[in-house]
């Protein structure tokens, strides 16, 4: 695909993933506007810096109005912006919060899509390609918030696709799985914390850190965004890294029971708290009436 002239928003580009996607579509060819809440920050760029907050409706019309201003089409949306609870409960969280990560991770992207899909559909074009995860297909225990936004974004993303394809706008999302970022390090406490939970909370909280010392870098990802984007026919889904690979190859293969089994395991879920058991009734001594 030649992608001279072609426009692409990058959102959460001021680090990580949107950073590196954003230098990544940048270096192919592509006009690209990176938003964060922030707008530009310090240090050079070889991209445009927007403000934007995407849980805003006005943010995000001013921000598209802007980029039509500017370079008069949109080619390409990456929606990355997102942030996530650190491992915590699902009971942790309340309704509130729960709001908060669904405003940002997933009606942030209904924001964008909105925003843009009419001048894409003017134009006869463009591609929509939704950051997710693994765990749209997966399990996340300790983080059950993030997950559900994610599995979210995965239902929201094939069913946009079926209803743009005839337009000419294909939508894509892709699943990294663990990945070298700020974002574990930027994650919000859970704003109900109960003691039941503290130790699972910090063992688990080690263990991922662990496994981040051999995750991904950002740039894993950014070519996989860059691929579809180019993508003559592209698929619904695309994976980013071995790690991503093997996982949605296991989830579609492999029985449910062992890939339970399994993930209990990686998490060492069983070793986190001691399983509960419930006392024994005593036995009420005969002729004695409850």
């Amino acid at each position: 695909m030649n992608t001279k002239g072609k426009v692409a928003i990058v959102t959460g580009a001021s680090s990580g993933i949107g950073q590196a996607t954003a230098e990544r579509l940048t270096k192919a060819g592509y006009g690209v506007y990176g938003t964060s809440r922030r707008g530009a920050t310090a240090g050079q760029q070889s991209f445009e810096m927007l403000p934007l907050d995407v849980t805003s409706d006005e943010s995000v019309e001013a921000a598209v109005r802007d980029v039509m201003r500017r370079s008069g089409r949109i080619d390409v949306l990456v929606n990355n912006a997102g942030f996530s609870v650190a491992p915590a409960g699902a009971e942790e969280s309340s309704i509130e919060q729960a709001r908060s990560i669904f405003d940002t991770n997933f009606f942030g992207i209904v924001r964008m899509t909105r925003a843009v899909v009419p001048h894409m559909r003017h134009q006869g074009g463009g591609r929509i390609l939704n950051i997710g995860s693994v765990l749209g297909f997966l399990p996340a225990p300790y983080m059950a918030l993030y997950a559900a936004t994610k599995h979210a974004i995965e239902g929201y993303s094939e069913s946009l696709d079926h209803e743009l394809r005839t337009r000419g706008i294909r939508v894509s999302v892709i699943e990294p799985a663990y990945t070298k970022t700020a974002f574990d390090a930027n994650a919000l406490e859970p704003d109900s914390k109960l003691e039941e939970y503290r130790a699972a909370s910090t063992a688990l909280s080690r263990h991922i850190s662990a496994i981040m010392a051999t995750a991904d870098e950002p740039g894993v990802v950014a070519d996989v965004v860059l691929r579809a984007a180019l993508a003559v026919s592209p698929k619904v889904r695309y994976t980013a890294g071995s790690l991503a690979n093997r996982l949605r190859w296991l989830r579609r293969f492999a029985p449910a029971g062992l890939m339970d089994a399994g993930i209990r395991r990686d998490l060492r879920l069983d070793t986190l708290v001691t399983p509960f058991r419930r006392s024994p009734v005593p036995e009420t001594p005969r002729g004695e009436r409850g």
